[in-house]
């Protein structure tokens, strides 16, 4: 396992962790074949690779995650899905990322069924 301490923007534009290219390749990271459509700051339109696993950890809080490629020496940076799953929130006074104060120890997430709501069938499949 080889791990790396990074300084990542917490993007609440964003929505998945994206690590650039560079980065990717020193933590040995696999791509997964998928590929994506990402829209950038500047209304930019490109395509991008997925790799993964991940395991993202800040304070005594982890998930495991896939990460968007972004290009060589870009900044990486965390988006929605980490922020929401591992229940931080972003003090840009501060520059800090840490607990929501209702949820100090452990993440808090909401799950509700609504009923007469759409539902749609997946597949759900593991690697």
């Amino acid at each position: 396992m080889r791990r790396e301490r990074v300084r990542v923007l917490a993007d609440s534009g964003c929505t998945m962790l994206v690590l650039p290219q560079d980065l990717v390749e020193r933590l040995g990271l696999e791509l997964s074949g998928e590929r994506i459509i990402v829209t950038c700051a500047d209304e930019r339109r490109e395509e991008r690779p997925v790799a993964g696993l991940v395991t993202v950890r800040t304070g005594d809080r982890s998930m495991q995650t896939d990460c968007v490629v972004g290009p060589p020496l870009s900044e990486p940076l965390l988006g929605q899905i980490v922020l929401e799953r591992l229940d931080l929130l972003v003090d840009c006074r501060e520059g800090k990322l840490g607990p929501r104060p209702e949820s100090p120890y452990l993440p808090s997430l909401k799950m509700k069924g609504v009923r007469g709501a759409h539902r749609e069938s997946v597949a759900v499949c593991t690697r």
